[in-house]
C-alpha cells in the first residue's frame, strides 16, 4: 500500500501564493502518474495538475500559467506552487497517485486526505 499525506494548505489573500507538498511513503516503487486535484464547495472534485513519472505535465485551463506542478522522485514528494490565487481556487486539495503502469486518466489509485486552501478576496 501507498500513503499520501499533504501539507501548506491554509488561507491567504487573493493575488498571494502558497505551496502545497504531498509525502508518499509504503510501497512508493509502485507509483506511476501523481497529480493534484481540488474539490470545491458544493462541487465535484476537478483536476488540477498532473505529472508523469516520466516528468510530463498536464494543467486544469484554469490554472495554467498560475500553478506549477513538479516532483523530487528522491523524496517521493509532488509539489503543487500555486501564485496569483483566486477566491474561486478555494477547495480541499487532494494529492493522488497512480500504481505500476496505470495512467491518471483511468483514475488514481492512492488518495491523501486533503488539505484546505481557503483565498479570501
Amino acid at each position: 500500500q501507498v500513503q499520501l499525506g499533504e501539507s501548506g494548505g491554509g488561507l491567504v489573500q487573493a493575488g498571494g501564493s502558497l505551496r502545497l507538498s504531498c509525502a508518499a511513503s509504503g510501497r512508493i516503487f509502485s507509483i506511476n502518474d501523481m497529480g493534484w486535484y481540488r474539490q470545491p464547495p458544493g462541487k465535484q472534485r476537478e483536476l488540477v495538475a498532473i505529472i508523469t513519472s516520466g516528468g510530463r505535465v498536464t494543467y486544469a485551463d484554469s490554472v495554467k500559467g498560475r500553478f506549477t506542478i513538479s516532483r523530487d522522485n528522491a523524496k517521493n514528494t509532488v509539489y503543487l506552487q500555486m501564485n496569483s490565487l483566486k477566491p474561486e481556487d478555494t477547495a480541499v486539495y487532494y494529492c493522488g497517485a497512480t500504481r505500476d503502469r496505470a495512467k491518471y486518466y483511468y483514475g488514481m489509485d492512492y488518495w491523501g486526505k486533503g488539505t484546505q486552501v481557503t483565498v479570501s478576496s
